[in-house]
């Protein structure tokens, strides 16, 4: 059965890509399919349709890239920067109940967990907010925690399954164990600054954001 939907899903699509997705482009709307082939992580029309029509994984709201398996809550309060998408990757949990900020260029693979709010150990019904500012050209790795209050600087790393509890504002520098401590410094000046020729902030124009 499995063999018979794959050869007609491969039926449909080939007219979709030969006439349909073509079509598509030429609204200015989906300029991000073919501005954005040079980020990090490209976004298909097919993630598009299934997060923003479809509304797989309840993500629609967003307006970045987010995997259906993934969450993002209180998007209201997020910002993120150029080709800085969390969530893209699957397995992801976000919240931005008390601020997020995520800079340009910054990875985050999948599992990762930011929380921007944590229970009152006295008082379980109340809140204790903490704004979570990452810098640019940050990497996340794997199943890392990044807890309420923490400022990460440009460049900083943090190792698959680190939990992050406290700043690292000086940045250039890799991270990582339960809690997180800093393993090492990086050589500042082997750290490459790049830029992308069409900025997109998610789905919208850079340049469209105040």
């Amino acid at each position: 059965m499995s063999g018979v939907v794959s050869k007609i899903t491969s039926l449909l699509r080939k007219p979709y890509m030969l006439i349909v997705l073509p079509i598509i482009k030429l609204h200015p709307y989906f300029r991000f399919l073919y501005e954005t082939n040079d980020y990090q992580n490209r976004v298909s029309f097919d993630f598009w349709f299934k997060q923003k029509v479809l509304n797989w994984g309840g993500n629609k709201h967003a307006y970045w890239p987010v995997h259906w398996t993934s969450k993002v809550f209180d998007v209201e309060n997020i910002k993120v920067g150029v080709d800085a998408y969390p969530g893209i990757m699957g397995g992801c949990y976000i919240t931005g109940r008390g601020g997020l900020e995520i800079g340009d260029y910054t990875q985050i693979a999948p599992n990762v967990v930011i929380v921007t709010a944590n229970h009152d150990p006295y008082d379980s019904r109340k809140h204790i907010f903490g704004k979570v500012v990452i810098g640019k050209y940050c990497w996340i790795g794997a199943g890392a925690k990044i807890m309420p209050g923490v400022t990460l600087g440009d460049w900083t790393i943090v190792a698959a399954g680190a939990v992050v509890t406290k700043s690292f504002e000086e940045g250039h520098c890799i991270v990582g164990g339960v809690p997180a401590n800093k393993i090492r410094e990086l050589d500042r000046n082997r750290c490459i600054p790049y830029e992308v020729k069409h900025k997109y902030r998610g789905y919208i124009k850079a340049d469209k954001f105040a």
